[in-house]
């Protein structure tokens, strides 16, 4: 299996690195064409493998495995390190490839009303944005111990990133209000997207300034995104770093991403009536 997972790690590197636009796979398409509108060019993919789980099926071999993309990308006179987490999962029979593609997330863990109670005195606190993107950096790719598992972790990972950057929990034990995690215990907002974005759109427990274009926002900023366009947000983002035009660089989890260009346009879930939120966090009091 050793030999058949890189061969399919090579195929990651040179899907990514082709401009052959009659690829049959549409993420790979869209990195290209992203890349182009941006001015910007893919120099170098290395790609690492991890197998999670093996299994049969009669005469096939499902291998579920794990894709650690590294871009290396050149902007102007300037270059920096895209890294992209995939799900794969493969079907070989007598040993050869049959079937392969993404497992995408959901997103959403579980359902929460379509606005929470976000009504609170105004917390005091001092926003430190760069202790929010250390903590961006450093756990990006990982699941802090302290905090309780999720398997569609977007929501959670930005949660505690801005608790990192001093902003204070409030609101426990009830789900339907505040911001707040203890144990295998948390509030609708700090887990899902949706009611995050009430909580930011509100202002009061987080202090925020909503904005017009993402080049308006700094590091430890948040990016709230709707996907379909219908009302409903699906997915957060932190500001981790800027490229050479002065556009927001990401880090995400659930499909975990670290310094992804903000707008997500080479995301499988990038549709034409996507909606973005800009959120600029300002200190509470």
């Amino acid at each position: 299996m050793r030999k058949q997972l890189q061969r399919l790690l090579q195929e990651r590197i040179e899907l990514y690195t082709s401009d052959n636009q009659e690829r049959s796979e549409r993420k790979s398409h869209l990195k290209n064409e992203l890349m182009r509108s941006r001015a910007a060019e893919i120099v170098r993919v290395n790609a690492a493998g991890k197998v999670h789980s093996r299994k049969k099926e009669d005469s096939d071999t499902i291998l579920t495995y794990q894709v650690h993309l590294q871009y290396l990308l050149k902007q102007d006179d300037s270059f920096y390190i895209e890294e992209e987490m995939e799900e794969r999962q493969a079907r070989f029979r007598d040993g050869y490839l049959v079937d392969e593609c993404e497992l995408l997330p959901s997103f959403e863990s579980e359902e929460e009303p379509l606005k929470c109670d976000t009504g609170a005195e105004r917390l005091a606190y001092k926003y430190e944005r760069m202790k929010a993107v250390q903590y961006a950096e450093r756990w990006w790719n990982e699941f802090n111990p302290v905090y309780y598992k999720f398997t569609d972790d977007c929501t959670n990972y930005i949660s505690q990133c801005l608790h990192a950057g001093g902003i204070p929990m409030w609101g426990a034990p009830n789900k339907s209000k505040g911001w707040w995690i203890r144990g295998k215990s948390w509030s609708y907002t700090w887990t899902t997207a949706h009611s995050l974005y009430y909580l930011l759109k509100a202002g009061t427990s987080i202090r925020t300034k909503q904005v017009e274009s993402a080049r308006e926002l700094n590091l430890g900023d948040i990016i709230c995104i709707d996907f379909e366009g219908d009302g409903r947000f699906d997915h957060n983002l932190i500001v981790t770093a800027k490229d050479q035009d002065g556009m927001p660089l990401v880090n995400a989890h659930t499909m975990n991403s670290r310094h992804r260009y903000w707008s997500y346009e080479d995301s499988t879930r990038y549709t034409p009536n996507i909606v973005y939120k800009f959120f600029k966090i300002l200190d509470g009091g």
